[in-house]
């Protein structure tokens, strides 16, 4: 019997994103609301990114070999993919996307605000 925390990580596993490392979002939804960055890193099987300049902790390190001094490390944190959406290069706002297939089988990303394509970084 799975809990709901295992059932939710599952159901959110098979969801395929359309946001690549490189893309510039913007946050739509939570405490960084209107911010805008670059994706550093997709976790799909928890279905959250990192954005560069969002979300961001402190973290207290012991002094380390590699880090002698120690101290406070600002760290950037992930959001869910869901609280983020792809920005249209062509006009600098937050759209949905779209996938067209073209005739020889690639995909390309549309923009469904402005309906430009969006390339992959």
């Amino acid at each position: 019997m799975a809990t709901k925390k295992e059932a939710k990580q599952a159901r959110r596993s098979k969801r395929r994103s359309h946001i690549v490392k490189g893309d510039r979002v913007r946050v739509i939804s939570g405490n960084h609301r209107d911010l805008e960055g670059t994706v550093t890193r997709v976790m799909p099987d928890k279905g959250r990114v990192v954005v560069e300049g969002v979300n961001l902790r402190k973290k207290h390190q012991k002094p380390s070999q590699q880090n002698p001094d120690g101290g406070i490390v600002t760290m950037e944190m992930p959001v869910d993919i869901s609280n983020v959406m792809l920005i249209d290069p062509t006009s600098g706002e937050a759209s949905r996307v779209r996938i067209r297939v073209e005739s020889d089988g690639t995909k390309e990303r549309i923009a469904v605000k402005s309906g430009n394509p969006i390339p992959r970084p």
